[in-house]
């Protein structure tokens, strides 16, 4: 596993070894709330049970990547070695042109109908995720022990299209601003 210089042991590591977790995707919420609560009681100077402190910080970042799903896939894909966003920047065959005209649907809606039509996005982008969630999730469960890098790169696709849909999600709230969007 390759480690970003700079960062301390605890940085370091994954999420799942941070709070004692297994290396999956598919844990339980419930799980990570457990196994964060433990830790942090553990990391409490008045209790005392471990020979090197534990950061609450870094508790903290390993709790929220875990219940985050999306940011849950992408920790697992790069401890399996799989490549990172920069590397990999493909899209399944023919999203680019759907989205196109799905933005094009949208920003036609919108100025017609609205709040309800914005809900509808809203509601079918909530749905897509979910979509992506499962594909994500079977897609993990599929590779299995030793997983090739073909394996890796669908995997790495997928959470592509992912990132796609959550920023168009982001940007029907009609709070949204550019100019404070995180486009990582």
């Amino acid at each position: 596993m390759t480690y970003h210089t700079g960062m301390t042991d605890e940085q370091m590591q994954s999420p799942f070894e941070t709070l004692g977790l297994p290396v999956s995707y598919d844990i339980d919420r419930d799980q990570v709330e457990r196994a964060y609560r433990t830790k942090l009681t553990q990391a409490h100077p008045d209790a005392g049970g471990t020979d090197q402190p534990i950061d609450p910080a870094v508790l903290n970042a390993a709790r929220s990547s875990l219940l985050d799903d999306e940011q849950r896939a992408v920790r697992l894909l790069t401890i399996l070695g799989g490549p990172e966003a920069s590397a990999c920047r493909d899209l399944p065959d023919g999203f680019l042109m759907d989205m196109m005209m799905t933005r094009q649907e949208i920003e036609e809606a919108i100025e017609s109908g609205g709040e309800a039509e914005r809900a509808h996005w809203e509601a079918w982008g909530v749905e897509q995720r979910r979509t992506y969630r499962e594909r994500v999730s079977g897609l993990f469960a599929a590779i299995g022990d030793d997983p090739e890098a073909e394996s890796l790169r669908a995997i790495r696709v997928e959470l592509n299209a992912w990132r796609y849909i959550e920023r168009l999600i982001e940007q029907l709230d009609p709070e949204y601003d550019p100019a404070q969007a995180d486009f990582s």
